[in-house]
């Protein structure tokens, strides 16, 4: 079995800024970091 992600992408991205994988506040540079919130988001909704 695998490791169960709740439907929300959200509730991704929020367990992983608890875990220190990914930044709170994104920092808005041009192209975005490894840690950017926004980027989380965009990879959380594919993989959903």
């Amino acid at each position: 079995m695998g490791k169960k992600h709740p439907d929300d992408p959200r509730a991704v991205v929020r367990k992983l800024m608890k875990k220190g994988k990914v930044k709170k506040k994104c920092c808005r540079s041009k192209s975005r970091c490894g840690k950017c919130p926004v980027l989380a988001l965009k990879k959380a909704k594919q993989a959903a």
